[in-house]
């Protein structure tokens, strides 16, 4: 009895003290003006603002050794849970899987303590089902320092968003058709942080310029102003993110065997409602980087006449540039881990040239 005694004080004791610990930890809601976004973020509810893109990423910065990061996700279907990306110091990225409608995230216990940044980055698109950010809990809140300056948005499909690329746990073929995204890893993604450069990816799988693959019911061209771009719902404010620089990656999904006249004069209006938003952009057009030999000979030959139409009539500030060749080891044919590595290589120096960063 005496030793049942000693025990159960000890556990209560030992409860107690982990309890406290936990209760050194302060809550610090969405909408604290030391949490940094970038991306297509939706602030209806500012105290959980919402987020359908793949790539949208948030910042904090926080001190001590033990912080929890706080995620509603919406779980569409049975089985639809977003993946995200979790950088801390800007080392050692790590992919998680959330398991419920409300998750509590928490960072590794390795953490020395001191002062730390963690980035959370959405790796599943639109289509997955939006995240709710809640906030963070942690011993103390930091001011973090400004972002980068440059700005590079990116407007494609699933190549862009990073679909079938991340093989690492769940190989092609095995578990949910979206275990293997990883938008942070996407060439855009890493294209931007080879240039010091904030990332958007305003890309969604399936997607075409004038045909959409997979029965789906939109087009590049009507949902490029959008949150939430698989539904074609809540407009986006272009102010809210001006980018210097601006590429286009369609096509894959529309074939090689679209009427000319109608994807090229599509192409050229697109141009010019993304021109409206943003005047002073370079726009970049892109061949598909995960293109066979025809589609890709048929894009080569479309962004040719459709940049120097567009140049002849006054607008010089947009580009072509053509993949040096097929990237396709990922899932269902699309550009792998290593693959994203190298079109993000080719995709760094050509900016680079061109802007002259």
């Amino acid at each position: 009895m005496k030793h049942f005694f000693y025990f159960g004080l000890f556990v209560l004791i030992s409860f107690s003290a982990v309890a406290a610990k936990r209760n050194d930890l302060k809550l610090f809601l969405a909408d604290n003006a030391n949490i940094q976004y970038v991306g297509r973020v939706y602030f209806s509810n500012r105290h959980q603002p919402r987020i359908w893109a793949p790539g949208v990423y948030i910042m904090a910065k926080f001190k001590g050794k033990k912080c929890e990061v706080l995620i509603n996700d919406e779980v569409p279907g049975a089985n639809n849970h977003n993946y995200l990306e979790i950088i801390i110091d800007g080392k050692n990225p790590y992919r998680i899987k959330l398991s419920g409608k409300t998750n509590t995230i928490s960072l590794p216990d390795s953490l020395s303590d001191t002062e730390h940044t963690v980035m959370i980055c959405k790796d599943t698109e639109s289509n997955i089902g939006y995240i709710d950010f809640v906030g963070l809990r942690c011993e103390k809140l930091l001011p973090l320092p400004s972002k980068p300056k440059r700005k590079i948005e990116y407007f494609g499909d699933s190549i862009t968003s990073g679909t079938g690329m991340d093989l690492s746990v769940v190989p092609c073929g095995a578990g949910e058709w979206y275990d293997e995204h990883n938008a942070y890893m996407s060439y855009g993604a890493q294209t931007s942080r080879n240039l010091d450069a904030q990332w958007q990816l305003t890309a969604l799988a399936g997607v075409g310029l004038v045909h959409s693959c997979c029965n789906m019911d939109v087009v590049m061209p009507q949902i490029y102003d959008k949150v939430f771009l698989r539904g074609d719902t809540i407009s986006w404010n272009f102010k809210n993110y001006q980018p210097d620089v601006v590429t286009i990656c369609l096509g894959q999904n529309d074939g090689p065997d679209q009427d000319s006249t109608k994807f090229c004069s599509t192409y050229v209006k697109l141009i010019g409602d993304i021109r409206q938003h943003y005047s002073k952009a370079d726009i970049i057009c892109l061949t598909s980087p995960m293109g066979d030999q025809k589609l890709t000979s048929v894009l080569q030959r479309y962004l040719t006449g459709i940049t120097n139409y567009i140049n002849a009539r006054g607008d010089k500030k947009v580009y072509k540039y053509f993949f040096l060749r097929q990237y396709h080891n990922g899932c269902g044919g699309h550009p792998d881990m290593a693959d994203h590595k190298l079109i993000a290589n080719e995709l760094t120096a050509y900016i680079k040239q061109l802007k002259g960063w």
